[in-house]
């Protein structure tokens, strides 16, 4: 019965798309993928960037650099094209070293064409990673971007972690804000680590109280690694997420993710463990609750791109995203999480 179910609301969400892409609504891509230590291969003296696993190969530098420039343009070039017609039209992204892998990467060849504008701070992280967004200049038209930093401390020693980027912005006619996030990692332990995560909510919940102290109905989007699960504690209780559309209030968050958590989804694989770290929360006045009121921008779906050729088929990582690093060295994949995505849409006039 749950499968019949299921395969209806595909069915219902594929006979409803194919009607926006008969010119009666606008589909807008929006999406987070963790790039998977995207580092140049130049040695910075600034940062420690020889720990990462670039700068760790032997040889063929140069060579790996562009083969995974090339892999993750070919992604990028392929979330939400099938509906949209054309790749993401804003895309959050973590674990890039610098804006120059970012400008190669947009002037990829999957990707030139698309004239991709580029967002970046670099960050007090001790790895030397960034958050950034990228989006395409016809649709998207950045008005104020800003960084916050968590200021996250443990035992009276400041957490170099990464900032959290704010980027607000005209979607076609529409005001939007979008929160890109990678908190801070579960090294040395899921228990020991989570305080830091949830301090880094309490400042996404900063952020987003900034902005509604101007605009209490702004359309807000906040994506990223968060390196929690749906149901933990720093969604659940610090950013107090609802997974039911019915109960989402006028100043609550939406996490279309909790749902496909519990039904099984991962964005990423580790130690016999799956985990959804990566995922995109909306505002209230982003949802459709029922109404079928598209008469501005609403989510339509969230999902993973799981595509079968980004997922491992054999060996140590077999059912985990495909990889670009590991101890071996170069492994020819892509990355270690799944990218995300949801679609807006919005009725033409």
């Amino acid at each position: 019965m749950k499968k019949k179910k299921f395969l209806l609301v595909i069915l219902i969400f594929n006979v409803f798309l194919n009607y926006a892409q008969g010119k009666k609504y606008k589909i807008r891509t929006i999406a987070f993928y963790n790039l998977e230590n995207l580092f140049d291969t130049i040695n910075d003296v600034s940062k420690n960037d020889e720990a990462s696993p670039m700068m760790a190969l032997k040889a063929n530098k140069s060579k790996v650099y562009w083969d995974k420039i090339d892999k993750l343009g070919n992604v990028i070039a392929q979330i939400g094209e099938d509906k949209a017609n054309t790749s993401p039209t804003i895309l959050g992204v973590s674990e890039v070293e610098n804006l120059s892998v970012l400008e190669d990467l947009v002037k990829s060849k999957h990707l030139l064409k698309k004239d991709y504008g580029i967002i970046h701070y670099d960050s007090p992280d001790k790895r030397g990673i960034d958050v950034a967004l990228i989006y395409q200049k016809r649709y998207f038209k950045p008005v104020h971007h800003e960084v916050f930093n968590p200021n996250i401390y443990r035992d009276g020693y400041k957490v170099y972690t990464r900032d959290q980027l704010l980027v607000s912005g005209y979607l076609d006619d529409e005001l939007i804000h979008i929160i890109v996030n990678h908190w801070p990692s579960r090294s040395g332990g899921e228990a020991k680590s989570r305080p830091l995560r949830e301090k880094a909510a309490y400042q996404n919940l900063r952020i987003i109280d900034q902005i509604r102290s101007k605009d209490p109905n702004a359309k807000i989007l906040t994506m990223g690694d968060f390196n929690d699960d749906p149901i933990n504690a720093s969604f659940k209780e610090v950013l107090k997420t609802k997974s039911d559309k019915s109960q989402v209030g006028d100043l609550d968050i939406y996490n279309p993710y909790e749902d496909l958590f519990r039904r099984g989804f991962n964005t990423l694989g580790y130690r016999d463990n799956i985990n959804l770290f990566d995922m995109i929360l909306i505002s209230s006045p982003l949802l459709d609750k029922g109404e079928k009121d598209f008469s501005t921008y609403k989510m339509f779906q969230a999902k993973i791109f799981n595509k079968r050729f980004l997922t491992s088929r054999k060996g140590q990582f077999k059912g985990y995203p495909k990889r670009s690093f590991s101890s071996a060295g170069y492994t020819g994949g892509y990355s270690d999480h799944y990218p995300v995505y949801m679609y807006l849409i919005k009725r033409k006039e």
